[in-house]
């Protein structure tokens, strides 16, 4: 649906393969900031969960949370590494949050 857009600074490829690589680029793009934006809002997800204290909620955002970061790392949309972090600093965040209530 969307027409191919190319940098301000590059003159239209002519080409055939440049051209199927520039409407595949947009492709992905269009894909890979879908995927983010999901990623982004799982997150603000777990850490309201987390801000009403709510163990339970912020257990299950949680989870799918990690899913969808472990797979848009998969797919390389987002480093392996940044995955990692994220999911981590959220586990420990939900964690804290069970202490606080057991204690």
């Amino acid at each position: 649906n969307q027409e191919v857009r190319l940098p301000a600074k590059a003159r239209p490829k002519r080409n055939l393969s440049a051209l199927k690589r520039a409407r595949q680029a947009v492709k992905r793009n269009i894909r890979n900031k879908a995927v983010r934006t999901a990623v982004k809002t799982l997150i603000k997800k777990v850490e309201s969960a987390i801000a009403s204290s709510n163990r339970e909620d912020a257990g299950k955002a949680l989870i799918e949370t990690i899913r969808a970061l472990n797979k848009a790392a998969s797919k390389g949309v987002i480093h392996r590494n940044t995955a990692s972090r994220k999911i981590s600093q959220l586990t420990r965040k939900v964690n804290a949050l069970s202490k606080a209530e057991a204690a």
